[in-house]
C-alpha cells in the first residue's frame, strides 16, 4: 500500500467534500500525512470545524505581504521537505491552483506519484504537471448513466471522422497497447489515456467504471480471462465494406438474410467479435435497413 502526503490548500478548496476526497485518497494509498493551509484566524473555507473528524494537522500561515501568497509558499516548502525525508511513495496536492505546477513537476521527477484534486476551473498547466487528477465534483454523488443498453439503443457505426477527443484518445490507447490478436489489458489502457490526458476519469463522461465508458461506444470488445480485462476494437469498417460489396451487387440492392449470412460468414466471423448471431450484428450496422423480418437493403444514399 502506497504511503501518501496529502497537502491542502484550504484557501482553493471547499470543506464540503472532505469525506468524499479523503474516500478517493483512500482509493489510492495510506494517507500517512494530511496536513491543510490557512489562515485559521479566518477559518477559511470553513476547514477549522473538519480537522479533528479527519485527523488532519492545520498549519497556519499569516498573509505577510498583500498580494503574496504565504499559504502556497509554505505548501511547497513542506513538500520539499517531506520529498526529501524519503517516506512517502506518493503525493495529493488538492488545490485548484496553478501555483502548485513547479512542485508537481519536481515532486515526478524524484519519482514519485503526484495526484491532484480541484475544481474543474483547475489551470491546465496544474492538471498536465501531475500523474493523475481528479475533479472535485466527480466526488459528488449524483446519478450514473451506467445503463448501457438505453444508451446503444441508436446505436450507429462510429464514423471516425466525427470521434470526440476522449473516444480518439481511447482508440489510440487501444492501438498502441494491443497484441497480435488485437487484444490490450484494460489496465494498460487506462494508463496510456491517463498519460495523455491527466484528467481523465470516466465519472466526467457519466460512467462509474473506466470499463462501462468503453461499453458505452458500442464498437470495443471486453473479455475476462483470470481476473483480468481486456479489450480491443471492433472492425467494424471491415463488415459495413463487405455487406456494402453484397448488397450492391444485388437487384435492388437487397437480399434475403439467409442467403448473405452464408456468404459473410467465411470472411468475417461475428461470434468472433462477440455477436451471438447474425442479426445482431446487422442491428449494428447503419448502411442497411430491414424490409422485413428476413430482408434487408442498402439505404438511399
Amino acid at each position: 500500500m502506497r504511503k501518501i502526503a496529502v497537502l491542502i490548500d484550504a484557501d482553493n478548496t471547499s470543506s464540503e467534500l472532505a469525506k468524499e476526497l479523503f474516500a478517493e485518497i483512500a482509493k489510492y494509498g495510506t494517507a500517512s500525512v494530511k496536513r491543510i493551509y490557512g489562515d485559521w484566524t479566518v477559518n477559511p473555507q470553513g476547514w477549522r470545524d473538519k480537522l479533528l473528524d479527519f485527523a488532519i494537522t492545520p498549519v497556519q500561515q499569516f498573509a505577510y505581504t498583500k498580494g503574496k501568497n504565504a499559504t502556497d509558499m509554505q505548501l511547497i516548502i513542506d513538500a520539499m521537505d517531506l520529498l526529501y525525508s524519503n517516506t512517502f511513495d506518493a503525493f495529493c496536492l488538492v488545490s485548484s491552483d496553478s501555483d502548485f505546477t513547479p512542485i508537481a513537476t519536481r515532486l515526478r521527477q524524484s519519482g514519485k506519484l503526484v495526484y491532484g484534486f480541484g475544481k474543474t476551473s483547475t489551470p491546465k498547466s496544474f492538471i498536465n504537471a501531475v500523474d493523475q487528477f481528479i475533479y472535485l465534483e466527480n466526488l459528488i454523488n449524483k446519478p450514473k448513466t451506467d445503463n448501457i443498453q438505453a444508451l446503444n439503443k441508436d446505436l450507429k457505426v462510429i464514423n471516425l471522422s466525427k470521434n470526440t477527443p476522449i473516444e480518439q484518445i481511447i482508440y489510440t490507447a487501444i492501438k498502441s497497447s494491443y497484441d497480435d490478436n488485437g487484444w490490450a489489458t484494460l489496465t494498460n489502457v487506462n494508463r496510456y489515456i491517463r498519460n495523455i490526458k491527466p484528467d481523465y476519469d470516466s465519472r466526467t463522461y457519466g460512467f462509474s467504471q473506466f470499463k462501462k465508458h468503453l461499453q458505452s461506444l458500442g464498437n470495443i470488445q471486453i473479455k475476462l480471462i483470470k481476473d483480468r480485462a481486456y479489450c480491443r476494437k471492433i472492425p467494424f469498417g471491415a463488415i459495413v465494406k463487405i455487406l456494402a460489396d453484397i448488397l450492391q451487387n444485388n437487384n435492388n440492392h437487397q437480399v434475403v438474410i439467409n442467403k448473405i449470412e452464408k456468404e459473410v460468414q467465411g470472411k468475417w466471423n461475428w461470434k468472433e467479435y462477440g455477436f451471438e448471431n447474425f442479426r445482431d450484428l446487422l442491428e449494428k450496422i447503419t448502411i442497411i435497413e430491414f424490409l422485413d423480418e428476413n430482408t434487408i437493403k442498402l439505404k438511399d444514399a
